[in-house]
């Protein structure tokens, strides 16, 4: 059956604003720094991830909802700019969209988020037609959708008995409890898209070799964003390991995971082998990391060679 939509996405819709400098710790006490730089664009894991997805030649659609305000318009016109379906993102007006404020300093950064819009979907906005629409759900964002939180596997199995193919990038959890049942949740899951960090809390494990040996036991593929030294992935018996060239000088790595995920999907999703998919997601991620913001140095699918020889899905005959 010919889907509508070959990705759908449950958006995290937020903007970052990136604060830059070599010193960006606040001093309290009403002292004022001056910082170098500031950036404001559109964030959410989610977010990010459907725009690269779209990039790469997917028809993608995001569920999702937003303020009012001049922050919901700047995300909704970047996610149209970038072939983004958000018909399915509600703006409303008794709500802030979410913010999050990055500290940006050297190679590491901060992070505070007000959630505002965010986190309001709730298992009614996930609708069967919705789900019926698409080819692949990705989720990501686990921990800070809130409101679909206790009712994530119910959500992954109702996708799989509508034929969806499903990837996971439960993200940082804020709270750190890390208390996901993903035993519960494997049955439904195809891919498995953590960072290294991620890896080790949700395996339980106090390191990261033991968390992949883990974790791959339980999902059929597993992808694992291992930062300037490239990702690993496996399937089955067989492990891949990818390397990267370091990214450009003055990015700040903000999305670069997102983008990674996006790549190693599409891949997957055009029948290519898992060693291209993992190649994919390391470009995606790469030229995202040397950029400032999470969508400024994303791909398009012409700009990937491995993608080249394949007709996107979205174009193929049924």
């Amino acid at each position: 059956m010919l889907k509508r939509y070959d990705i759908i996405t449950f958006g995290d819709a937020c903007v970052d604003l990136i604060l830059r400098g070599d010193d960006v710790a606040p001093r309290f006490g009403q002292a004022e720094k001056i910082i170098a730089e500031y950036e404001l664009a559109m964030g959410g894991s989610c977010c990010i991830f459907a725009a690269q997805a779209a990039k790469l030649g997917l028809k993608t659609a995001l569920l999702g909802r937003v303020g009012g305000d001049a922050f919901g318009h700047l995300i909704l016109d970047e996610l149209q700019s970038a072939g983004v379906e958000t018909r399915f993102v509600t703006v409303d007006k008794n709500l802030k969209t979410g913010l999050t404020a990055h500290l940006a300093q050297g190679d590491d950064r901060a992070m505070l988020t007000h959630l505002g819009a965010l986190n309001t979907l709730t298992p009614d906005d996930v609708t069967d037609e919705l789900l019926a629409s698409a080819a692949h759900l990705h989720y990501g964002s686990l921990y800070l959708h809130t409101g679909l939180l206790p009712h994530w596997i119910q959500i992954l199995a109702r996708a799989k008995r509508r034929g969806l193919s499903v990837s996971l990038d439960t993200n940082w959890d804020p709270s750190e409890s890390w208390d996901t049942d993903l035993t519960a949740a494997s049955p439904h899951l195809d891919i498995l898209l953590p960072n290294e960090q991620e890896a080790i809390h949700l395996s339980r494990q106090n390191d990261l070799e033991a968390a992949m040996q883990t974790l791959r036991r339980q999902v059929p593929i597993l992808a694992v964003k291992l930062g300037a030294d490239g990702a690993a992935a496996f399937h089955g018996e067989a492990a891949y390991a990818q390397a990267v060239q370091a990214a450009d000088v003055g990015g700040d790595g903000i999305g670069a995971g997102d983008s990674f995920d996006a790549g190693f999907v599409a891949g997957w999703l055009d029948g290519l082998p898992i060693e291209s998919c993992l190649s994919i997601a390391c470009q995606c991620g790469r030229a995202v990391a040397g950029r400032v913001g999470g969508t400024a140095g994303q791909l398009p699918r012409r700009a990937i060679p491995e993608l080249q020889a394949v007709t996107p899905i979205s174009r193929r005959s049924p």
